[in-house]
């Protein structure tokens, strides 16, 4: 699980869904730079260990939602850790 959370998008993806559920088009905006196959590819990864889950919801068109698993919710302490140790580091 480390080599997936470890990834630079996986934890900005992961930060976008400890505010909340995220559409695809909602991490686009939210992580510049990331293009929809790097997304796609980290969202899957992250789905694969069980940290997040998709939902397709059958609508026209279809309506994608991704959500925190509650394994996801309880890597958030150490995510948040991480973020602090790095905020500090850049104020150095």
């Amino acid at each position: 699980m480390l080599s997936y959370i470890g990834n630079k998008w996986a934890i900005l993806i992961l930060g976008e869904l400890f505010q909340g559920n995220r559409r695809t088009n909602e991490f686009l905006a939210a992580l510049p730079g990331i293009s929809t196959k790097t997304l796609t590819a980290r969202l899957r990864e992250l789905e694969r260990c069980g940290l997040l889950t998709r939902t397709v919801f059958p609508e026209v068109p279809p309506r994608v939602e991704y959500a925190l698993t509650e394994k996801g919710r309880e890597i958030q302490p150490i995510i948040a850790a991480l973020s602090q140790v790095g905020e500090h580091w850049l104020g150095q």
